[in-house]
């Protein structure tokens, strides 16, 4: 949006109008306003005095009037945007292995799949930690850092929903993962670093031990907030009929409470999207976001071009002035 910054300015306008009619008392009758740089524009000889006068009387005016344009400020005002201010720097490490397919979840009065519904309640989560450098860590056999931290949060969210099942493989390397959040946060601000590792299984595969990594974790000073996910009752139909199995019988919550302990964290269990929900609010709650983010509106200066221009109308002025004087020399 255009604008000026000090539009009060051009009340100045009238003031070589005004220093005239104050000074003409003193001067001869019928002497005309002289300006400081009006000297220029003056005519040289007779032969061309009627376009002396008018840049007498019109050039000058232009050019004041273009530099109180300048002094005034223009401005182009851009959108709002928000600054924000200094958060947490915190890597989501997400699960999955092959087992997050397993549709014990519910979404809706829909059935859906571990993976869906940590989809879901980890986007909205994600869109809640304004002023936050979030990142997303995905693991299975291996641990890759899809995200790195950001402010960029619609990033953030959009590579988790575009993420899929086995796509680091189909085993759960929860030591690597923790490994390498923990890597990623050493060079970070030590009472902001914060890892939330979300899993539904045991540790399988990956070079680093899970509790060697939390040991590494607590030398860093980063907390990790454990979730085991997985409901503990599901019917199941096979060749026998219809029987209720627990498909999370091989969360490790033993493992997942340890790293927590250890690290100055949380274990959390849920069992559904529910209680998945309300441990993203409680950890909301003990990891609190930044304040509201900061507002600004980006400014350009514009003063130049007016005052570009009048120095281009004081040169044509100064031209046009002297021009008819030197076509009269050569034709005498």
């Amino acid at each position: 949006m255009f604008e000026w910054a000090w539009p009060w300015l051009f009340a100045l306008l009238p003031l070589p109008w005004i220093v005239a009619r104050l000074a003409a008392p003193a001067t001869e009758s019928g002497a005309a306003l002289r300006l400081p740089h009006v000297g220029v524009f003056d005519a040289q000889g007779d032969s061309h005095a009627a376009t002396a006068r008018t840049s007498r009387r019109v050039w000058p005016w232009i050019v004041w009037a273009l530099v109180v344009a300048a002094v005034a400020r223009p401005q182009w005002t851009g959108e709002p945007l928000d600054l924000p201010r200094s958060g947490r720097e915190m890597l989501l490490a997400v699960d999955v292995s092959g087992s997050m397919k397993t549709e014990d979840m519910t979404l809706g009065q829909r059935g859906a799949s571990r993976f869906e519904a940590m989809q879901v309640v980890l986007g909205d989560f994600i869109a809640r930690r304004l002023g936050d450098r979030v990142g997303l860590i995905l693991f299975g056999t291996r641990a890759y850092l899809l995200t790195p931290l950001t402010f960029d949060l619609k990033t953030v969210r959009t590579q988790l929903e575009e993420s899929a099942i086995g796509l680091a493989g189909s085993d759960t390397a929860i030591g690597d993962a923790l490994g390498l959040a923990v890597k990623r946060l050493r060079d970070r601000p030590e009472a902001q670093r914060v890892v939330v590792l979300l899993t539904d299984g045991v540790n399988t595969a990956g070079e680093l031990d899970p509790r060697k990594a939390a040991e590494l974790a607590q030398t860093e000073k980063v907390r990790v907030y454990t979730i085991g996910f997985g409901a503990e009752r599901m019917r199941v139909n096979d060749m026998f009929g219809t029987h209720t199995v627990n498909p999370s019988a091989d969360l490790d919550v033993a493992l997942m409470t340890e790293i927590a302990d250890k690290t100055g964290g949380r274990f959390f269990r849920a069992r559904d999207t529910a209680e998945l929900a309300g441990i993203y609010r409680e950890i909301d709650r003990l990891e609190p976001a930044a304040d509201q983010a900061e507002r600004y509106r980006p400014v350009k200066e514009l003063f130049h071009l007016p005052l570009s221009l009048a120095l281009l109308v004081a040169l044509a002025a100064a031209l046009v002035a002297q021009w008819p004087g030197r076509l009269a020399g050569s034709t005498a």
